[in-house]
């Protein structure tokens, strides 16, 4: 299918690796113009130069973190009037509700709902005056359905989700869309470091759990990078401009609820 955008400007925050990548990947395929983000600046590089040798687009790198004024400065200079923006960051690392000070939690909060919440800021407008606009939040399945020991990104992700409920219906009328899109256990370095921490604190052989936790899920297997940033493609593209406001589920099934 022809996604309608190609010639496009995307910035795909946190994107050297992973679910940022499989997206930023995706518009590339798409046709778009691509800022991609990450904070390893040779690995950033090394994929900047990937992409654009496998699609021929533009591919440019800004080394930087996105939860800082200064890194989303940086992002926006590389691309001061973006038709796209994907929304991505690192979540706090697994741990029990009690351990969490107070500086940890604001830390959690910056950057799960407060950094996309500034960027949307600096760039909604913008794309209402152009008349094309797509802003896709990638939060997480965790916003529907608890996961052990990940209750600050869940919650921070959660307010992000009901604040700009509201915030999508304003942008609607000037072809700005505003959706999220929920990743269940997909096969990314995230998972993966959750299967070796399963398995120090267990005994259990890392095949073992991963086995058994992809077995809990009805597609019987995780998902991958690349799958996931062909949906997001699709809710960038020029087809997608009556959906807004809504909550994607991408978990193989994970989630058990009719609505």
């Amino acid at each position: 299918m022809d996604l309608g955008i190609a010639g496009r400007k995307a910035i795909v925050c946190a994107s050297s690796r992973g679910l940022g990548r499989g997206t930023a990947e995706a518009l590339a395929g798409a046709g778009c113009e691509v800022v991609i983000n990450g904070l390893d600046a040779a690995r950033l590089d090394k994929t900047a130069a990937e992409i654009h040798s496998r699609y021929g687009v533009t591919v440019t790198a800004v080394a930087a973190d996105v939860s800082t004024p200064e890194g989303q400065a940086a992002i926006l200079a590389a691309c001061p009037e973006p038709d796209i923006l994907i929304n991505n960051n690192g979540g706090p690392p697994r741990k029990d509700f009690r351990e969490l000070d107070r500086e940890a939690m604001l830390q959690g909060v910056i950057q799960n709902m407060v950094t996309p919440i500034e960027l949307i800021q600096q760039v909604a407008d913008g794309m209402a005056e152009r008349g094309f606009g797509r802003i896709v939040n990638i939060t997480s399945l965790s916003v529907r359905m608890p996961i052990a020991g990940l209750d600050l990104s869940s919650g921070a992700r959660a307010g992000l989700t009901a604040f700009l409920a509201g915030v999508c219906r304003q942008f609607a009328a000037k072809n700005v869309t505003i959706n999220n899109v929920l990743p269940g256990k997909m096969d990314t370095d995230r998972l993966r470091g959750g299967f070796e921490r399963a398995a120090s604190q267990t005994g259990a052989a890392i095949a073992e759990i991963r086995a058994a936790q992809a077995a809990e899920i009805p597609a019987a297997r995780f998902g991958s990078a690349e799958e996931f940033g062909q949906i997001c493609a699709f809710f960038c593209s020029a087809h997608a401009g009556y959906v807004t406001g809504q909550n994607i589920l991408v978990d193989g099934g994970l989630y058990p609820a009719a609505f």
